[in-house]
Parts: C-alpha cells; structure tokens; sequence
C-alpha cells in the first residue's frame, strides 16, 4: 500500500498542478473518478497487464470508454501512464489528487462511525466543532458499527477522537491489566 501511494504521488501532484493551472480542479476530479473506475474494472484490470495489448490499443480503448470526458491533457495523461506501467495505478491516483484539491479547498473528510445512526441535529453539531477544532469547512462521512456499543469514533486526517463504550471499556482494561 505505502509503496503504491509512493508511485501513484507524483502523477497526483503533476495532474494537480494541471489542475490548479488551468483553473479546473473539478473537472480533473471528475475525469479522474471516472479514469479510476475504469480502470478498476476487473476485465480491464486483465487488459492492462496483457502483453498482448498494445500500448496503443490500451490507450484506444480508454479514449473511448471515457468518451469527450478525456481532453487531449488527459489522453496525455493516460499515455504516459500506458507508457509507464501505470495505469494501474489509476485508483491510488484519484485518491491522492482528491487529497490534493481537498487540502487546496480548505475542506477535510470526517469519517464518523457510530453505534447508532446520527441524525441531521447531530451530524451538524459533530461538523460545526470539527470545523472549530481543525479551522477547515467538515464533510461528514457516517457509518454504523454496532460493535462499538454506544458513542462515536471520528476521524480526519491524523486526527483521530474515540469516543465509543468499546474504546472506553478497552482503555480500562489495559489500565487494569497494568
């Protein structure tokens, strides 16, 4: 994974400084959600690593799943990943460069996994003082876990609050245990 995230970081920041360049940082976002996709898919997945495909014939088939949604900045982009035996690479990529415009927007993702759903008063309460802590506009990302067996655990970005019975119960007993 960190060998894959140390590959995939400078085609991130080279598709970012595009990006920020050309003044369309969400349509390079929605051009590389799409690209991730495809080449994510399992039958492309087998295309990519066959030798048997051309590097033409790859970046062929990749201009026309994407359609007009691949400017001639981004066939470039695809090349040189074709080139480059990269194209693989393309999730990581994503992922990497919405890092990128997220830093870039002021904006962090929270992931909030709780033991019951949260409702909106909560949701909201729960974004307004993540954005007073960490001084950035919050997107909430919820999920259950019942496993946690009552509270929360948050996080965003190295910023991790635990918060849950579980977590609680587990501090305990380590401090028992001593």
């Amino acid at each position: 994974m960190a060998e894959t995230t140390t590959i995939a970081r400078p085609y991130a920041e080279a598709v970012f400084k595009l990006a920020q360049q050309q003044g369309n940082l969400k349509d390079w976002s929605d051009r590389l959600q799409l690209c991730a996709a495809i080449a994510g898919n399992p039958e492309m997945t087998s295309l990519i690593g066959n030798p048997k495909i051309s590097d033409e014939q790859l970046a062929g088939l990749f201009g026309e799943l994407c359609g007009d949604k691949l400017d001639e900045h981004g066939k470039n982009f695809i090349a040189a990943l074709i080139e480059n035996d990269r194209l693989g690479l393309l999730p990581e990529i994503a992922g990497l460069y919405e890092q990128a415009r997220a830093e870039a927007e002021g904006v962090i993702t929270a992931e909030v996994v709780s033991a019951l759903p949260l409702d909106d008063a909560q949701q909201k309460k729960i974004a307004a003082s993540l954005k007073k802590r960490l001084g950035r506009e919050v997107v909430l990302e919820c999920e259950v876990d019942e496993s946690l067996l009552g509270g929360a655990v948050i996080r965003a970005g190295d910023l991790v609050i635990d918060g849950s019975a579980k977590g609680q119960i587990e501090r305990l007993a380590h401090v028992l245990l001593r």
